[in-house]
C-alpha cells in the first residue's frame, strides 16, 4: 500500500508541477501559440511519455510497458480525432486565438479529474461485476460502427443541457472580456469564455465514455490506465495548435478509429474465450491507424 501511494503521489506531483510551469511560467500571459512552438511542446510530451514508458518497463516489466504503450497510442489517436471537435467548438464561438490556450488548459485540467473518476469507477465495476466487461465491449463495438457510419461531425452547443442550465442561472456578458472567465460589474458576470469552457468540458465527458472502456480492454491496471490517459491528454493542447491547420488532411482517420474501437470491443467480448496478447493489440491498433493516415495523405481530397 505504501509503495502504491508513493507511486501515485510521485506521478501526481509530476503532473501538477508540469501544469504549474505551463500556466505560471511558459504561458503566464495570453498570446498566440505558433505552429513551431506547438510542435516543440508536442515532441516534448511524446518524449516524456516514452521516457515514462521506459520507467514502466524497468519497474514493472515487459507486459506492463506494452500495455502502457498500447494504451497511450490508443488514447493519443482518439485525442487527435477529438481535436476536430474542439476546433469546431472554438470556431463556433469565434474564440480569439490569443485566448484559446487558456480555455484548453483549464479544459484539460478538468479532463484529468474526470478521467480519474471514470477510471476508478470502471476498474471497480469490472473487479466487482466481471460481466460488465461484455457491456463495455458491446458498447465499443456499437460506438465504432456508429463512428464509421457518421458523416461530418456537427456541433450544436445550444442543445447542451449543462450550457442551457448555465445560461439560465448565470448572467453572461455580450463580448469576451480578455482572458477572464468572470468579471465584476453590478454583480458577478460570466463571460463567453466560460461558456466555451463548459462546452469543452462536457464534450470531453462524452469522449471519456468511449476512451476509458477502450483502454480497459488493454489492461485493468488503474495506474497504467490513468498514466497513459494523462500523457495523451497533456499533449492534447500543444497538438491542437500544431495540427489545427492540417486536420482536414486526415479525412480517413475517423474510419481507422472506428475499426480500432470495434477491434478493442471484440477483444473485450472474446476475453473469456481468448486473450489477445498485448503486443498483438499494439500492432493491430498502430497498423490500422497508420493505414488510415496513409490513405488520408495519398488521397487528400474527394476530387
Amino acid at each position: 500500500m505504501a509503495h502504491q501511494m508513493l507511486l501515485w503521489g510521485s506521478f501526481g506531483t509530476f503532473v501538477l508541477t508540469m501544469l504549474a510551469l505551463d500556466l505560471g511560467v511558459f504561458h503566464r500571459h495570453a498570446r498566440v501559440v505558433d505552429v513551431k512552438e506547438a510542435l516543440r511542446w508536442s515532441a516534448m510530451w511524446i518524449a516524456l511519455a516514452l521516457l515514462f514508458n521506459l520507467g514502466v518497463y524497468l519497474w514493472y516489466g515487459t507486459d506492463a510497458a506494452l500495455a502502457f504503450l498500447t494504451g497511450y497510442v490508443l488514447e493519443e489517436s482518439l485525442s487527435v480525432d477529438n481535436l476536430f471537435v474542439f476546433l469546431m467548438i472554438l470556431s463556433y464561438f469565434s474564440v480569439p486565438l490569443v485566448y484559446q490556450h487558456k480555455v484548453l488548459f483549464w479544459g484539460i485540467l478538468g479532463a484529468l479529474i474526470m478521467r480519474a473518476i471514470f477510471i476508478a469507477a470502471g476498474v471497480g465495476l469490472i473487479q466487482r461485476f466481471h460481466w460488465i466487461v461484455y457491456v463495455f465491449g458491446a458498447f465499443l463495438v456499437y460506438s465504432g460502427i456508429k463512428l464509421f457510419r457518421q458523416g461530418e461531425a456537427e456541433i450544436h452547443p445550444e442543445r447542451n443541457p449543462v450550457l442551457r442550465l448555465l445560461r439560465r442561472w448565470v448572467p453572461v456578458t455580450k463580448d469576451y472580456e480578455g482572458d477572464k472567465f468572470f468579471v465584476q460589474r453590478t454583480g458577478l458576470l460570466a463571460t463567453p469564455l466560460l461558456v466555451v469552457l463548459v462546452v469543452v468540458e462536457t464534450t470531453d465527458l462524452l469522449f471519456a465514455v468511449d476512451s476509458i472502456p477502450a483502454i480497459l480492454a488493454i489492461t485493468r491496471d488503474a495506474f497504467i490506465v490513468y498514466t497513459s490517459n494523462v500523457f495523451a491528454i497533456l499533449g492534447l493542447r500543444s497538438m491542437y495548435f500544431a495540427l489545427a491547420g492540417m486536420m482536414e488532411m486526415f479525412r480517413y482517420l475517423h474510419y481507422g478509429l472506428s475499426v480500432v474501437l470495434v477491434f478493442v470491443g471484440a477483444k473485450m467480448l472474446l476475453s473469456h474465450y481468448y486473450e489477445v496478447p498485448t503486443v498483438v493489440a499494439l500492432g493491430a491498433v498502430a497498423g490500422i491507424l497508420l493505414l488510415s493516415v496513409a490513405a488520408s495523405l495519398l488521397k487528400p481530397n474527394s476530387a
